[in-house]
């Protein structure tokens, strides 16, 4: 009670909610109701102790042990059809002694435990049921006056426009090195016709004959971007649906198995693109490369996942998965989206590697010395602030409604961010590349990458923050499978923001060096 525990009911797929007035006549519906409530040795009434003047003893709990429940219902006399549907459930939590087990009243003493009780105590609980027609509630809005409740959207409409001006001014900056600063380089270039101007150039032009020279680690880099498409397509068609209201919260659980499903069939797009890739940067051990995309990144989510169901099995808790579940789990993986990565990858390497518009030197030029904002480190630290700030707000009720068990439903707004989130991401790549190609460093690769997907590193701060700031979590199996779970969706965005930033960069680097002429 102290912790302010919560019952989470459900009848007929519907929350079962406790209706209470807020400020301004409003109704607050809330998806759950405590356990009782506490009132402390200097008399402060905490949380639930206010809905009743009786809750008044120092130092006291008050446990609801009785509940009135309210069943509203729609019956189907109006449409001809026999029955009834469902369309509302509230509860008010009450206290009372029962004294006698066989003498059951609704009424008397709220039930007091006091602070310092330690013996034992038998304690009755009790619920009574109000069945309701309600014929002017219609069953497709039946979702509406616990969503009605819930402030959000106001917090919503402010996050959306403070991402917006955040990608105006990435636009802004974009556009004017693009229109002003590369067309004067790239008309200055094309002009040049004596070799004693030729001497003279400098900036990104200096470096095109390196500017395609394949990056280390090619492996790797090629095994994330395959996954991070396979990701990318599967969050992108998962929030369509979900915008279109298919995966409506009414339906628990239709949005993981949605993602799931859609993760295990998109397993062709990931082999293509690592192949693809691999071949590109003349890689040759195509076998390890294909077994590592299949493998790799989905290997380290299920074995976080399989540890953390671990301790959940051992502590006796009823949100382990069965272990049949996790043997389809398994049987998807390597049943369907193995096989459906090799097929992907068979294609990849069929076709050509992508054509670069410049040849490669053999000797690869001298990087000159950088300043501090052109080093690696300091470029891709501040790559992942500005899609960060398009998404924070955001990020704030999706861990609310994973760990607060509040109801998230505003696919509309997630679909919006999400879309502001890629186009931040590719932009503020594309900026920082151009510096440093500008620089004259010309390993471009991997900072592409590493630039947007460092949000995700910002991402794991910020879940740091809230669960020390919002949570009140204690037990270090708790903590664990928080932490568990978080590094499942930080490994996730990682490869999903990183796959953004490097083709973006991929595509504007080919574009500049494409209507450059190069003797």
């Amino acid at each position: 009670m102290q912790l302010n525990y919560q019952h989470h009911w459900i009848i007929d797929n519907m929350p079962v909610t406790w209706c209470y007035d807020v400020e301004d006549g409003q109704k607050y519906c809330n998806p759950g109701f405590p356990i009782g409530c506490f009132v402390t040795p200097d008399g402060r009434v905490k949380d639930a102790c206010v809905i009743n003047s009786e809750f008044n003893k120092k130092n006291t709990f008050y446990l609801f042990n009785h509940v009135d429940i309210t069943i509203m219902y729609h019956s189907g006399k109006d449409e001809n059809w026999p029955g009834a549907r469902l369309v509302m459930a509230r509860l008010r939590p009450q206290s009372y002694k029962h004294t006698d087990e066989n003498n059951l009243s609704c009424e008397g003493p709220p039930m007091e435990i006091p602070g310092e009780f330690t013996n034992k105590l038998n304690l009755i609980y009790t619920y009574s049921v109000t069945f309701e027609e309600k014929n002017n509630i219609k069953w497709a809005s039946r979702w509406d006056y616990i969503l009605e409740s819930m402030p959000h959207t106001n917090i919503q409409w402010f996050s959306i426009m403070n991402s917006l001006v955040i990608v105006l001014f990435l636009s802004g900056m974009v556009a004017m090195i693009i229109l002003r600063t590369l067309h004067k380089d790239i008309a200055r270039y094309n002009q040049i016709d004596s070799s004693e101007d030729a001497q003279e150039e400098f900036g990104w032009k200096l470096v095109h004959g390196d500017v395609f020279r394949p990056p280390r680690k090619g492996m790797l880099l090629s095994v994330f971007l395959g996954q991070g498409t396979q990701i990318f397509i599967m969050t992108f068609i998962t929030l369509f649906l979900a915008c279109l209201g298919f995966l409506s919260p009414a339906n628990r659980g239709a949005l993981m198995t949605c993602a799931v499903v859609l993760w295990v069939l998109l397993g062709t797009p990931a082999g293509y693109v690592s192949a693809r890739m691999y071949k590109t940067f003349r890689g040759e051990k195509w076998k390890t490369n294909v077994l590592l995309t299949a493998l790799l990144c989905p290997g380290i989510v299920f074995a976080d996942f399989f540890i953390m169901n671990l301790i959940l099995w051992v502590k006796g808790s009823s949100a382990a998965i069965p272990f049949g579940t996790l043997v389809a789990i398994l049987a998807m993986w390597f049943g369907i989206s193995v096989p459906l990565t090799f097929v992907g990858a068979y294609f990849g390497f069929k076709e050509k590697p992508i054509e670069h518009p410049v040849r490669t030197n053999q000797i690869p030029r001298q990087i000159p010395e950088q300043s501090f904002f052109t080093k690696p480190l300091p470029g891709i630290v501040m790559g992942g602030i500005l899609p960060f700030g398009c998404i924070f707000i955001q990020l704030f009720f999706i861990l609310n409604s994973i760990w607060s068990h509040q109801m998230y439903y505003m696919f509309g707004f997630l679909f919006l961010v999400f879309i502001i989130l890629l186009i931040t991401c590719s932009e503020a790549t594309v900026l920082l590349c151009y510096f440093h190609l500008c620089a004259e460093d010309y390993h471009w690769w991997w900072r592409s990458f590493l630039t947007s997907s460092f949000t995700a590193v910002y991402l794991f701060i910020y879940a740091v923050h809230y669960f020390f700031s919002k949570l009140q979590i204690t037990g270090t199996a708790s903590t664990i499978l928080y932490f568990g779970y978080t590094m499942i969706m930080v490994l996730i965005f990682f490869l999903f923001t990183g796959t953004i930033g490097f083709f973006a960069c991929f595509w504007f680097v080919s574009k500049i060096y494409s209507v450059v002429k190069v003797d």
